[in-house]
């Protein structure tokens, strides 16, 4: 009987680290995405990165030109959040905007240099 409640103390001990070490670790980064222009990026970014799996929060900052991005780091890492908001059609650190969602923003989401921008007062 002694053996059993020994046995038994331990199996619950490793089931309880077992546990504390699965919990979700969360993490924020910050990706400088120089080609958002207005507040239309900036939403369009955070709708595309809320669908995203594993994303917790995302807050794009278009003056600094920056992406603060909250995510869970079992569920996706650095290189997937640069994909997808590459895939929304800006630029993230050093994955380009993909071609084709790029053509498809607005006048006022894309770069100056392609007649893009916002008009400044």
């Amino acid at each position: 009987m002694k053996k059993l409640s020994v046995l038994l103390l331990l199996l619950v001990s490793f089931t309880v680290a077992a546990v504390a070490q699965s919990k979700k670790a969360i993490k924020t980064v910050t990706v400088k995405t120089p080609t958002v222009q207005c507040e239309s990026c900036k939403k369009k970014i955070e709708s595309f990165l809320a669908r995203e799996e594993g994303v917790e929060k995302s807050v794009v900052d278009y003056k600094r030109k920056t992406t603060k991005v909250t995510f869970y780091t079992d569920r996706t890492n650095i290189e997937n959040i640069k994909t997808a908001i590459a895939n929304a059609g800006y630029d993230a650190d050093d994955v380009t905007a993909n071609e084709e969602a790029y053509e498809k923003l607005p006048k006022c989401c894309k770069k100056p240099e392609d007649g893009g921008g916002m008009k400044k007062q």
